[in-house]
């Protein structure tokens, strides 16, 4: 009987894996041939339709004896410089998409980085106590080991939310009052007020955590009498030269950051700073002060260069990133093309009636499927930072980070702390 069930085991084991309908594109190109979910077909299907029922009235007219026929002499040349329109359209925009993708996983690896770094590099400076091997001595840090832990994680936090601020800044989402700020941003960081000063040391208004508990609808007085706007925004204050912003599923605009109507004034009383450089300065000055009390003696100045020039290209690839939202694709080019092919998709059935018939309607259909497509392609590509299905997903990278940093400081031992260089007694082999 055992020998029964074994031999059904062994045959079955040798039987090919089922393939499942969500593997099978690996092995065919015919699942992705009709599918429609993820296609371009919703964006298109209205101008593909206008035109597929502009052909078959083209071909009606011919049918009842109309003399609908141009000359084929023209369009081909047409044809060839519309194709290269959208071949430059569509590699503009994936340009874009590509260099958005580049600059997020080089901040991402900067914050990798830069957080174990911090983690494992920042300790305290050896005491008398320490064995002979270590070199050099440091004056003596008045902080705690559970101190300096916590100053550690601040800094991991502000890591993080580095990150997190700059997903919103590229939306155009304003304040700190969303979810996913929860558990990332430090408890300290209330203490920063809407004109970007440290409630710590100096308080000339309200600041977030008391702003935050009042309606959008009533405006706050700060102590020095002036009305303060309640709601937080990503510049910590809103620019002079910020009118007007859309938030996300505004009508006209996908990726909010570029819906500002921008009205330049000729003063400005208040000055303001984007959320994620309050944030870099900030670890700036953590930096700072890890060097100051004797913290990163195990990496020297040149540690703490490094530390400095992770900063700075955080705040690089912050700009980079900055600099595409800001910089849309100009409205008269996506015109003029949409014109372009417009005009060749409506001239190009005369051309064809005479000699195709009936059978111009399915061809001009899919000539249109295949212009616009391209077209619409390059359109939703082209900013990739906003909320389309198409766009970066800004938000798992963002999740997968915040899980990663707090891998290591749940999981992963300190440096610095009982790891002074002694001989284990293994010898160098």
């Amino acid at each position: 009987m055992d020998s029964i069930q074994g031999s059904k085991f062994t045959l079955a084991s040798l039987k090919p894996p089922r393939i499942r309908r969500k593997h099978l594109r690996k092995y065919s190109w015919l699942p992705d041939v009709f599918r429609l979910k993820g296609s371009i077909i919703a964006h298109i299907i209205g101008p593909v339709l206008t035109v597929t029922i502009f052909a078959a009235l083209v071909a009606y007219a011919w049918s009842k004896g109309k003399h609908v026929v141009l000359t084929n002499s023209v369009l081909p040349l047409l044809s060839v410089v519309v194709g290269l329109i959208l071949v430059f359209r569509a590699s503009t925009s994936y340009d874009r998409y590509w260099e958005g993708r580049k600059c997020f996983s080089t901040l991402t690896s900067n914050v990798r980085n830069l957080s174990r770094m911090i983690w494992v590099h920042v300790a305290l400076p050896p005491t008398d106590d320490q064995p002979a091997n270590v070199k050099g001595k440091t004056p003596t840090s008045e902080l705690t080991s559970s101190q300096l832990r916590r100053q550690k994680i601040e800094a991991l936090q502000y890591c993080v939310a580095f990150v997190y601020a700059v997903k919103h800044y590229l939306r155009g989402e304003d304040g700190i009052d969303y979810e996913d700020y929860t558990g990332v941003l430090p408890a300290s960081f209330d203490s920063f007020d809407e004109m970007g000063y440290n409630t710590r040391h100096t308080s000339p208004v309200v600041s977030y955590s008391a702003t935050r508990k009042h309606s959008l609808a009533s405006p706050q007085v700060g102590t020095t009498g002036e009305r303060v706007s309640p709601d937080a925004t990503k510049r910590v204050r809103p620019k002079r030269s910020k009118k007007s912003m859309r938030g996300p599923g505004a009508s006209g605009s996908t990726t909010p950051l570029l819906a500002t109507t921008v009205e330049f004034h000729p003063y400005a009383d208040h000055l303001s700073l984007p959320l994620p450089l309050i944030i870099a300065h900030e670890l700036s000055g953590a930096i700072f002060r890890f060097k100051r009390e004797g913290l990163l003696e195990t990496v020297g100045p040149a540690g703490t260069n490094a530390m400095s020039g992770l900063v700075q290209s955080m705040v690089d690839q912050m700009t980079a990133m900055e600099r595409v939202a800001n910089t849309p694709i100009p409205v008269s080019y996506g015109i003029h093309l949409k014109q372009c092919v417009t005009l060749y998709l409506f001239a190009l059935p005369f051309t064809l009636i005479n000699d195709l018939g009936w059978s111009t309607i399915p061809i001009i259909t899919v000539v249109a499927f295949t212009f616009m497509g391209i077209e619409g392609i390059a359109d939703e590509i082209e900013m990739p930072f906003g909320y389309d299905k198409h766009d970066l997903p800004l938000d798992t990278y963002c999740e997968d980070l915040k899980e990663e940093i707090q891998y290591i400081i749940k999981r992963l031992p300190e440096g610095g702390h009982g790891s002074y260089g002694q001989d284990d007694g293994e010898g160098d082999d």
